[in-house]
């Protein structure tokens, strides 16, 4: 069907040949010069409203909003009307430690607390699957596992981030996804990781997020893509960690890779 992509209040609004204008919700993504968020962006435009941040300036070949995701009424007017927000723990490793652990605790809490304050339905978060490697790969690592954070800032800081995330969500404030995402993964790659994980099945998971089922707090699924000796679990129904919400499914089925 053909498109046409124009500007609407900021947003990126497909426009179809009915004159219909079709979307569902307003989504804003941060860390949007990322790679990980740029290729995710022209699938979520297809059916939603988005809108892009980014804390620093950067170039890019998208529009995005710079915000400095402190704790203030601009934080607040970013957040308003928006149903979801997708915040990204992918940040460039090459980033100083102090810049990386401000992003994931002191930008996390800030933009929580706004989206809460505001009515935000639902905040994604894209964790890392690193905070499970410390176990032993023949072990059948679920989500209900604890993490096992190395030293490493970038695995560190994505533990950082989830905890402020579980801190929101368990006050009731505002309902919480995590995707831990795995290795990301270039197509083509003859010898993938076992935790490897490609855009076309980390694109899949993060738009299910957008709209499945959720227990209504904390949900944490782990997603990674389908290569031989695949080290973690996915697909696997979530016991919420209240232990009273009924199993949750992502509804995540990864493209077979042999």
């Amino acid at each position: 069907m053909l498109s046409l992509l124009v500007k609407r209040r900021g947003y990126n609004v497909h426009i179809y040949q009915s004159n219909k204008l079709e979307f569902s919700l307003k989504v804003l993504t941060t860390l949007s010069a990322s790679p990980l968020i740029q290729q995710i962006v022209p699938v979520l435009e297809q059916s939603h409203m988005v809108r892009m941040v980014n804390k620093a300036d950067s170039t890019s070949d998208f529009e995005f909003e710079q915000a400095e995701l402190g704790h203030g009424t601009e934080t607040n007017k970013l957040v308003s009307g928006m149903d979801v927000i997708i915040h990204s723990g992918w940040l460039d490793p090459e980033l100083s430690a102090s810049d990386q652990l401000d992003y994931q605790m002191r930008c996390t809490y800030n933009l929580l607390w706004a989206a809460a304050e505001e009515g935000v339905t639902r905040f994604i978060y894209l964790s890392s699957l690193k905070l499970m490697e410390g176990y032993d790969p023949d072990l059948a690592v679920t989500e209900r596992w604890k993490p096992t954070p190395s030293s490493d800032i970038s695995v560190l800081g994505c533990h950082l981030g989830e905890m402020v995330c579980r801190e929101f969500a368990r006050e009731r404030k505002i309902n919480v996804v995590v995707l831990r995402l795995g290795e990301m993964t270039q197509e083509g790659n003859p010898c993938p990781s076992t935790s490897a994980l490609y855009a076309d099945d980390a694109i899949q998971a993060i738009e299910k997020s957008i709209t499945a089922e959720t227990s209504g707090w904390l949900d944490i699924f782990h997603i990674q893509s389908d290569v031989p000796d695949a080290r973690f679990l996915t697909g696997q129904e979530w016991w919420s960690a209240d232990d009273v919400a009924g199993p949750i499914s992502l509804g995540y089925s990864p493209k077979a890779r042999g």
